[in-house]
């Protein structure tokens, strides 16, 4: 499987643990950045650059998925979340890592590499390769409708919202005739 990669200087370690981890296991790796520590780097277009990749390899039906990495890994999160087609998820721990595949067929995982052990967040990594999206009708519902969304801002119906009132003078059946009296 081919798989994106990306980072901050706080993640920078990780990744670079993570690359070797990977190929190892047979994978290909393809690294989005950056290259060298910077404390005061960006990584909103590392993140992007990797989701970018994620979902133009599965467009064109290439089995693939992403890894990015920060601090907390909450603004690399949003940073994939950015790109059309990607569902990217954080992750803290081997049930999240399944959960992130089984039921939201999340294509890229966001991991914290300050609040784990690289030991760590391989395990969660190698789970969110190795489980396969559950194909379960309520999880496929639920990712069309983010899909939606995304293309054209289509939202299912607000439950809360009042209920349209039929307007009785307006029906096509109706037998009123206002100027009849």
């Amino acid at each position: 499987m081919r798989i994106h990669i990306a980072t901050d200087h706080a993640g920078l370690e990780f990744s670079t643990q993570l690359q070797h981890h990977l190929a190892e296991s047979g994978h290909e790796v393809i690294d989005h950045g950056p290259v060298e520590y910077d404390a005061l780097d960006d990584y909103p277009a590392f993140c992007i650059r990797a989701a970018q990749a994620v979902v133009r390899d599965q467009s064109a039906g290439i089995e693939t998925l992403g890894v990015v990495f920060g601090g907390s890994g909450n603004g690399e999160q949003i940073a994939a979340n950015k790109v059309l087609g990607a569902r990217a998820a954080l992750v803290w721990s081997i049930a999240t890592a399944e959960l992130a595949r089984e039921h939201n067929d999340a294509n890229v995982i966001a991991i914290g590499a300050r609040q784990h052990t690289f030991e760590e967040a391989a395990a969660f990594i190698d789970r969110f390769i190795a489980t396969p999206f559950s194909g379960e009708e309520r999880h496929a519902r639920r990712i069309a409708q983010l899909a939606a969304y995304e293309q054209d801002g289509t939202l299912e119906p607000d439950p809360r919202a009042p209920k349209p009132r039929p307007d009785v003078l307006a029906a096509d059946d109706s037998s009123f005739d206002p100027e009849a009296g």
